[in-house]
């Protein structure tokens, strides 16, 4: 059974030194492209929690701690 990281390393064993930076770059832009996403993801869910303190109740409780 050949995976696609199977037949990918065996593409980039099979190509020049001087290609494999370019497969290395558009590796490289997947990743930060994914890490971007999950760092999205969790500052949307901080900001989310934010708006259940954002009210003028626990404003003036705390206003006089």
């Amino acid at each position: 059974m050949n995976t696609a990281k199977e037949r990918l390393l065996k593409i980039i064993d099979e190509i020049p030194e001087q290609e494999i930076a370019k497969i290395l770059d558009f590796a490289e832009c997947i990743k930060l492209k994914k890490e971007k996403g999950l760092s999205g993801d969790l500052t949307k869910a901080s900001e989310s929690s934010l708006d259940f303190w954002e009210n003028d109740i626990d404003d003036e409780v705390w206003n006089n701690v």
